[in-house]
């Protein structure tokens, strides 16, 4: 048995562009966005169109409770190579980040714990966060160079996705044709999530950062009805919807 396996994983990152080195004003702007949308620990690539210092940058952003990973191939490159930090590609062709046609917003109320349900009624509790689970529904089918995302909750599309185009979403994807881009789900590590599609080609199909690129999805399941989930081994699974 080999003592060595590579296994195919998708690293969640969220990428921050800055405009500005003044650490105080990232620190002002960027912690609200942090604390009300990414849990601590998210990986962060950077990128930066000023000249920074890497080392005072990477420590502001660990002690915003994130976790730097890399920076993008530009300004900073040379200090990241020089502490041996990882460097990334640029994009290219960055995707543009389109609105979804309409989105459905429900307040979910967690219930309570045990220790909060027995204190008594006059004891005043903490307030309850409440979570806020968004749904968007896209009618127009998805072009090449297009991304939606969906950051907290599910992706409904009516329509396709072309081949150059990417869906993600932090819960589930639903798509009511044919899917020949990338499609993301659960990210963030919503290992429950689920695809369903009408018609599978897709470039690449990810749930919770277990992918499989197109040359890898079983033959036949192409071009089926198909819905796509984990199993317990973490493994995605691809199951031909019968009507």
């Amino acid at each position: 048995m080999a003592d060595i396996r590579i296994k195919g994983r998708m690293v969640n990152a969220i990428r921050i562009s800055l405009d500005t080195n003044d650490h105080n004003a990232i620190r002002q702007q960027l912690a609200p966005m942090l604390q009300k949308a990414f849990p601590p620990g998210t990986l962060v690539v950077i990128e930066s169109s000023v000249e920074q210092e890497l080392i005072a940058l990477i420590q502001l952003l660990l002690s915003l409770e994130v976790q730097p990973m890399a920076v993008t191939e530009g300004l900073l490159a040379d200090q990241a190579r020089a502490i041996q930090f990882p460097v990334l590609p640029a994009d290219h062709k960055p995707l543009q980040q389109i609105k979804a046609t309409k989105e459905q917003v429900v307040e979910v109320k967690p219930e309570l714990s045990d220790e909060q349900a027995a204190i008594p009624a006059k004891e005043e509790l903490k307030p309850t966060r409440i979570v806020n689970h968004v749904t968007s529904y896209h009618d127009e089918i998805l072009r090449t160079g297009q991304c939606l995302v969906q950051d907290h909750g599910d992706i409904i599309l009516n329509a396709g996705i072309n081949s150059g185009s990417e869906v993600i979403a932090s819960g589930n994807i639903h798509i009511y044709g044919s899917v020949r881009g990338r499609v993301i789900a659960g990210a963030g590590g919503n290992h429950a999530a689920r695809i369903f599609c009408h018609s599978l080609e897709a470039e690449l199909v990810s749930i919770a950062g277990t992918y499989c690129v197109a040359d890898d999805i079983p033959q036949h399941v192409l071009k089926k009805s198909v819905h796509i989930y984990l199993n317990d081994q973490q493994e995605l699974v691809f199951e031909i919807l019968e009507f």
